[in-house]
């Protein structure tokens, strides 16, 4: 086959560290906004970008010329010295989640992305993220997971 033809959904979630609210309404959009920059600049097209107070989701579609970790330091470092300006004491997580869209599921992720605030009335990122470490089957120690 001459020609290599990829299309791989992730949907991503990390952060700010220790959970702390520091995603402020003043300027969250502007965030998901560079951070979708940061993306497109990769060569990773950005589906729908959103969160809530301590942390993101990105669904992007992954390009086959980056790694997802160059993708996630890319987004992290960049997008951390642009907050800073707002918020000074502004830091990420060290970790992320990554985990792969069916195609078929893609309209599901973006309006769960874009539901977040009503989604968090109800269950902590702790709970979030613990749902889907299980629902991948990923084997996780509480002890390294929240750094």
């Amino acid at each position: 086959m001459p020609q290599s033809l990829i299309r791989n959904y992730i949907h991503i979630t990390f952060s700010t560290k220790h959970r702390q609210n520091l995603i402020e309404k003043n300027f969250e959009d502007a965030l998901y906004q560079y951070m979708a920059g940061i993306c497109k600049n990769l060569a990773c097209q950005p589906i729908k970008i959103g969160g809530y107070l301590n942390h993101v989701h990105i669904l992007c579609n992954l390009s086959q010329k980056i790694a997802l970790m160059k993708l996630l330091e890319e987004v992290k470092s960049h997008s951390s010295l642009w907050i800073k300006k707002e918020s000074p004491n502004f830091y990420w997580q060290n970790g992320y989640g990554a985990f792969s869209v069916n195609p078929k599921d893609v309209d599901r992720v973006i309006s769960y992305i874009e539901n977040q605030r009503k989604h968090h009335q109800k269950k902590t990122f702790e709970e979030e993220y613990r749902m889907f470490l299980k629902r991948y089957k990923i084997d996780f120690d509480e002890r390294y997971v929240w750094d």
